[in-house]
């Protein structure tokens, strides 16, 4: 048993992508801690009464350890009219999107969601896109609640030990979904795992966790060699019935290979690697030029809950990481944690 493992009483290595719109339901992250991994709730676009029912509802389904993920708010980039306009009109249903939330209001979001997290006493809290700040660390430590930082550089990662963070997620460019850098680069801020696993181990004292591409034992032990000392995995729970993926989706990842997907900001202005669909395909000479988030989120919302109410794959946002051909049939979270980890193994 290692550091992490002792930190977060984990009996195997294991921990749930917190992902974020619907796939990280209490019943995954229940189901996750009671298999002796961690189970994650995310906080993403949940309200405060949406978050403070599923922890008490994870509580009621696990005595184990879980953790809940924030977003950390940031600073918003300024828009033309003639640009926004130009994707209201490229866009299907954006007229009908509710008003974008300025950062005053995200802040005001992310502190209520925190004061929730202290009054339920979770124990476990993890951060994506940013630092938080200095008074919410200092807050989260006093009720002895491990602090999860996210990163996708060597930079990043020394940045969130420095201010706080007990346990590092590195995540490599084979990952689904959003990318959580928040640090600019002079190059691509997409590293493979292979290389940068080893690279944050190497200069950050605290625990490194694994993610992007992991999705059997092979993958498990090869974190290890590389010097993490657990694994975050996303893409193969997406397809376990007890998350909240939708059948249509759960379908469109068990048709994927390795090849169908790449990295887009044509669904919310992020970086987000997912199933190459239609909607990519028909705006893809537009791809540099989608807007920031949350502006491109918020705009492309309707059609997309249109596109999921309607069985649509082609206009949904189908996050998935470059494990996708692994994804072969519906399975459940005691299957695929045998699978990752067998008896005995850890």
């Amino acid at each position: 048993m290692n550091e992490l493992m002792k930190l977060l009483s984990l009996s195997k290595p294991i921990i749930q992508a917190p992902m974020a719109g619907g796939p990280a339901t209490p019943r995954l992250a229940a189901a996750v801690s009671n298999q002796g991994g961690l189970g994650s709730l995310a906080s993403g676009y949940l309200t405060p009464a949406a978050l403070k029912r599923q922890i008490e509802e994870t509580k009621e389904l696990t005595p184990a350890l879980f953790q809940v993920n924030l977003f950390v708010p940031e600073k918003r980039e300024q828009v033309s009219r003639e640009k926004l306009e130009g994707w209201q009109k490229k866009i299907p249903l954006s007229q009908s999107a509710e008003p974008e939330t300025s950062e005053e209001q995200d802040w005001s979001d992310f502190n209520e969601k925190i004061d929730i997290i202290l009054k339920s006493d979770v124990k476990v809290c993890s951060f994506t896109f940013g630092v938080p700040p200095v008074e919410v660390v200092g807050e989260l430590k006093k009720r002895q609640c491990c602090l999860i930082g996210t990163a996708v550089s060597v930079e990043e990662a020394l940045l969130l030990e420095e201010k706080g963070m007990d346990v590092i997620v590195v995540q490599g460019s084979e990952a689904g979904g959003h990318r959580g850098a928040f640090l600019h680069t002079k190059g691509e801020a997409a590293v493979g795992s292979m290389a940068l696993i080893p690279q944050a181990a190497d200069h950050v004292s605290v625990p490194v966790v694994a993610a992007g591409g992991i999705f059997d034992k092979r993958g498990v032990a090869a974190a290890f060699a590389l010097g993490a000392q657990g694994v975050q995995l996303g893409s193969v729970f997406l397809a376990c019935s007890e998350s909240g993926t939708s059948q249509i989706y759960k379908q469109q990842l068990i048709r994927a290979a390795e090849t169908d997907t790449r990295l887009t900001r044509l669904f919310s202005g992020k970086p987000a690697r997912g199933i190459v669909n239609q909607w990519m395909e028909d705006r893809r000479q537009d791809e540099d030029e989608a807007l920031p988030y949350p502006l491109q989120n918020a705009l492309t919302k309707p059609m997309r809950k249109k596109a999921q109410l309607e069985n649509n794959p082609g206009n949904m946002s189908l996050w998935c990481g470059q494990a996708a051909r692994a994804i072969e049939k519906e399975t459940t979270v005691e299957e695929l944690m045998e699978q990752l980890c067998p008896a005995g193994v850890i």
